[in-house]
This record gives C-alpha cells, structure tokens and sequence, in this order.
C-alpha cells in the first residue's frame, strides 16, 4: 500500500463524513426542523454561536447541532421552564453565523442562559409554541 492509496482511503472517509452530515440534516428539516443558532456563552463577543436544526418535540424545543454525528439532539430545552428576557437584532459580526434574517432571542431556561437566533418564520412558530402551553400551566413571558 502507498502513499496514493492512504490518501484515497482517506479522502473516502471524509467524503462518507461529509455525506452522513448532509444526511442528518436534511432528515433533521424533512421531520419539521428550522434553522437556528445557539449560543450558551452569553457575553459581548459574538463568539460562539453554533448553527443547528432545531424540532418541537411536545413540550420540548430540541436543538441538534449541525456538524455532529451524534444521534440525539445536543440540547434539550423544556417549554415550561423557558423564558424570554430580551430580543434583539444580531450585531455585525454574528450576522454570518446566525440564519438569514435573524432575531436574537436571550431565554432563560432554569438556571442557564441561553442566546438563541432564528429567522423570521421560525421565530414565530417559536413564539406560538412557547405561547401555545397547555391550561393549567403558568405561561412564561413570550411576547
């Protein structure tokens, strides 16, 4: 084996990592996903923000990291726990990393902070969602 076969091997691998990721994905969106950025690092930076896919799950808001292989969702955020302290627009630098259109939602989920960035149609399926609690349950400001 030389030299030439390592590299074919190797770019074999990459390529299969690369179309797994694709995968993932596309099932992440076909399965009622939207595009969303999350960052738990909640500082002036705007560092540090990951781009995802994320799925109502009852009362669960998923998020899956978009270059993972892991199966399961990287984040799991429940409804009734989940608060919105603040929107804002992204600032000039988080605009590459954010979906097209973006608002910046800063959610407090328990003890944890979170920013998280979605475009316009998935901020108000978010809105509905996080809205839309069963009777009976203390509704957390969302509007």
């Amino acid at each position: 084996m030389d030299i030439s076969d390592v590299v074919v091997i190797a770019l074999a691998a990459v390529l299969l990592v690369l179309l797994l990721l694709v995968l993932r994905r596309v099932r992440l969106l076909r399965r009622g996903g939207v595009h969303v950025s999350i960052r738990d690092r909640v500082d002036d930076s705007g560092k540090g923000w990951h781009l995802g896919v994320g799925r109502y799950r009852g009362d669960e808001f998923a998020w899956f990291r978009a270059f993972s292989l892991r199966t399961g969702p990287n984040m799991v955020i429940h409804r009734d726990t989940l608060e919105i302290a603040t929107r804002r627009d992204p600032k000039r630098a988080e605009i590459p990393l954010v979906p097209q259109g973006a608002r910046v939602l800063l959610v407090t989920a328990g003890d944890t902070e979170y920013e998280i960035a979605m475009g316009p149609d998935a901020l108000t399926g978010f809105l509905s969602w996080l809205e839309s609690a069963p009777p009976g349950r203390r509704l957390p400001w969302a509007s």
